[in-house]
């Protein structure tokens, strides 16, 4: 699981969490982590939906959520990211960003 204090980051400018086995929701702090560039979380068992707050890291240039459970509609403030995303592959998500 990933701990809401993951939010106190506040520096941090890589995290890459792929292939540890987490569960649970992604949450909604990680949207404070303001100076994030690149934000990796695929190949674990992530459920839920991905939260808008994602849409506050206005520095991400990669975001990849690949092969976990995510599902919902992607936020809208996930598509208006000037990043390269790559999200949809192994999860249930509806990606709506026309």
């Amino acid at each position: 699981e990933i701990p809401p204090e993951i939010g106190n980051l506040t520096n941090l400018t890589t995290l890459y969490l792929q292939y540890n086995h987490l569960t649970g929701e992604i949450p909604p702090e990680i949207g404070n982590l303001m100076n994030v560039e690149t934000l990796i979380l695929s190949n674990n068992q992530l459920t839920g939906e991905i939260p808008s707050e994602i849409g506050n890291l206005t520095n991400l240039n990669i975001l990849i959520l690949t092969n976990n459970q995510l599902s919902g509609e992607v936020p809208i403030e996930v598509c208006d990211l000037n990043a390269y995303l790559d999200i949809l592959e192994g999860n249930n998500l509806i990606f709506d960003c026309d």
